[in-house]
């Protein structure tokens, strides 16, 4: 054949073997026999061996290709990937419902439409296609920036290297393994714990011929991003099923919570007639409008909850219990067992969470108790099995002095507190939270180091770490002058932070990472004695006002803002250089409330971009709808360029950006 003629047949043969993968795997129904299949497979080898130039990305025969790497590319996510809240009983499911209601102002009365899904128990993954070809699989990851595993991903043969239609889309999955294939990779002399942790070190692997070896699989089950308007859930998973994507064949469409609740309990004993691992049911309000009117919180979609089925459990023995103290002053009594194998894991320590939970359960020393572990929550005791007392039993007492310093111990609501704040516990994990990477991320100096230094009187506070000098630190075990030089170098750098990454470095009870940004916009401050005046000024239900903080987070920052032993620490942080950079939040009226949507390739990088418009007052979306004020293409627009033209929406050069910026 000559080269335009073979290219016709090339195509023909992949849009066959598609259908016919799409069939056998995914469906499986197969439509011709392997031998047939085979056939084909072995044409197009044969064509792309005449013409190598017209082998390309999406095909068949470059399902395992590319050198082993040397490591794994980090990409930051173009949408952040959430999570769905856990809910481990009807009643928390119920209490889901509610707050949907609430938030949409539904009457109580009337039903909402839910979907249900089977929660697989593998890898959060995203697959990226350009023009209908496959692209790229990144992991979830933290959320914001996951790793690159195309390699891997594309060996699994039920994922489509190419759809019928040239559309740019992003889609979330979960990669698997069944449970055969883990088994007889078991069998084979590994020793997973887990199809789960099979699944995680596959994808991990840097020779994408291991990961084809090893019999992975995929359910999608979002779109991330789509050219289509999608009206409903339902509508999703048909798209992705018409589009040949594997979707797991049991969802559900449900009027009611308590139909929801009926299909949750019709699974918990038919999971285990599966070939692949769930975990629970995934259970999402099926108008895609009001997902969008509920929203995100901080962590969690408010629109959906998983609810988890009755963890793994076990019986073992309770041998001591021991108080642990955090960087609040809180105490937690944590069980020491008899190791036991729980979930994939030997587990020998279990928490009590407090000790009105001991008392309450009457939980003693020596008892044989029921440990239970959901998922990658810390294992915990659910109930004592006192048949099994033989008199040597001891009553657990609550502590009534701090384990580490004697300090005096008191009670607030249902947990201990050690009232001393200068105890040493309390004052290593606050420093140590103060130096992470979300913090002030000073490098060289961990744990070890930091517990050195309290030891050693050195240092008391946080504070104190700016009044470090060398030679403090070179009469140390381990620091040469080198060492305890480079350390100092990474505390002078660190002295100028921004003020949010500075509000979570104090470690404030309750206040993490999106609470520090919230209050870091509401209090916007030059330096730390600023921050202090605006916070102090305003009362504790004040605070509470701020969208995204509630009564109890209110009242820690109040308490920590208003307690002058901490002021002292701020203002020594301040007279020892220490400089915070409030975040810049323009007002530029032709950007403020305006929705943007960023596509193609841009100058600057989609997050300088996206901070851009944020800093003036605006908004940035993933999708572009009737309620986008403004399209910024860069070169290759592609599917969202369209969308904008068909809706009518104003797009605008990168240029015109700026000249909108002023």
């Amino acid at each position: 054949m000559e080269k335009k003629e073979a290219k016709l047949r090339l195509d023909k043969l992949k849009d066959q073997l598609e259908e016919t993968d799409h069939a056998y795997y995914t469906l499986d129904k197969p439509v011709m026999s392997d031998s047939a299949r085979d056939s084909l497979k072995d044409e197009i080898e044969s064509i792309e061996r005449e013409y190598p130039e017209l082998v390309t990305e999406d095909s068949p025969t470059q399902r395992i290709g590319g050198k082993a790497l040397g490591k794994f590319k980090k990409v930051t996510h173009a949408i952040k990937k959430y999570s769905l809240d856990d809910v481990f009983d009807f009643e928390e499911v119920r209490e889901f419902d509610k707050r949907v209601k609430k938030f949409l102002d539904i009457p109580s009365g009337k039903e909402i439409e839910y979907t249900c899904e089977l929660k697989i128990d593998g890898l959060n993954m995203s697959f990226h296609y350009e023009k209908g070809v496959f692209v790229r699989a990144v992991t979830r990851g933290d959320g914001f920036i996951g790793e690159d595993v195309t390699s891997n991903v594309k060996t699994i043969k039920t994922l489509p290297l190419r759809l019928g239609e040239k559309i740019d889309i992003e889609l979330g999955g979960e990669v698997f393994m069944p449970n055969k294939s883990f088994e007889k990779l078991n069998k084979q002399g590994n020793s997973f714990a887990n199809p789960r942790n099979a699944a995680a070190g596959t994808v991990r692997q840097l020779d994408p011929k291991v990961a084809a070896s090893r019999d992975l699989d995929i359910f999608c089950w979002t779109i991330y991003h789509s050219e289509k308007k999608i009206e409903t859930q339902m509508d999703m998973l048909e798209r992705m099923e018409n589009l040949h994507f594997k979707v797991n064949p049991h969802y559900k469409k449900v009027v009611g919570i308590e139909d929801a609740i009926k299909y949750c309990m019709s699974w918990i004993d038919k999971r285990s007639k599966l070939d692949y691992e769930i975990d629970g049911i995934a259970i999402k309000v099926n108008n895609t409008a009001w997902q969008k009117r509920l929203g995100m919180a901080a962590k969690y979609v408010r629109w959906a909850a998983a609810y988890k089925f009755p963890a793994e459990q076990a019986t073992s023995q309770i041998e001591d219990v021991v108080w642990q103290v955090g960087r609040t002053g809180a105490l937690t009594p944590v069980a020491h067992l008899k190791p036991v194998s729980l979930a994939g894991s030997i587990v020998s320590r279990a928490t009590l969470h407090n000790y009105d939970e001991i008392a309450r359960k009457d939980i003693r020393i020596s008892d044989t108790v029921i440990v239970h572990k959901a998922g990658d929550i810390i294992p915990e005791i659910v109930e004592v099995l006192p048949k099994l007392r033989d008199g040597k039993e001891k009553v657990i007492s609550a502590p009534e002095k701090c384990p580490i310093c004697e300090g005096e111990v008191y009670k607030k609501g249902v947990a201990h507190y050690c009232g001393n704040k200068k105890c040493f516990a309390q004052e290593c994990e606050n420093i140590i939270h103060f130096i992470s990477r979300k913090g002030f991320n000073i490098d060289g100096m961990g744990g070890k180091v930091v517990e050195q230094l309290i030891t050693e009187g050195i240092i008391a506070s946080y504070a104190d770490i700016f009044d470090l000098k060398v030679g403090d630190l070179t009469v140390l075990d381990r620091f040469g002058e080198k060492s305890a030089e480079n350390l100092i170098e990474s505390i002078e750098k660190s002295r100028t932070i921004d003020l949010g990454k500075f509000i979570y470095a104090l470690g404030i009870l309750h206040v993490g990472q999106e609470t520090a940004d919230l209050l870091a916009k509401q209090f916007a401050s030059d330096s730390i004695g600023e921050l202090i005046a605006k916070v102090q000024k305003v009362k504790e239900h004040q605070i509470e006002e701020i969208e995204g903080i509630g009564k109890i987070v209110a009242e820690s920052i109040y308490e920590f803002f208003n307690d002058e032993e901490t002021i002292e620490k701020l203002r020594k942080l301040e007279e020892l250089g220490v400089v915070v950079k409030r975040r810049q939040y323009k007002q530029n009226k032709n950007i403020d409330g305006k929705i943007f949507v960023l596509t193609g390739a841009l100058s600057m990088s989609r997050d300088e971009a996206k901070q851009i418009i944020k800093e003036n007052g605006g908004k940035v979306s993933s999708s572009v709808s009737k309620n986008t004020d403004y399209v910024v293409a860069g070169g290759e627009a592609g599917s969202k360029f369209k969308k904008a033209k068909e809706l009518g929406v104003r797009v605008m050069s990168e240029g015109e950006f700026g000249e909108l910026l002023g």
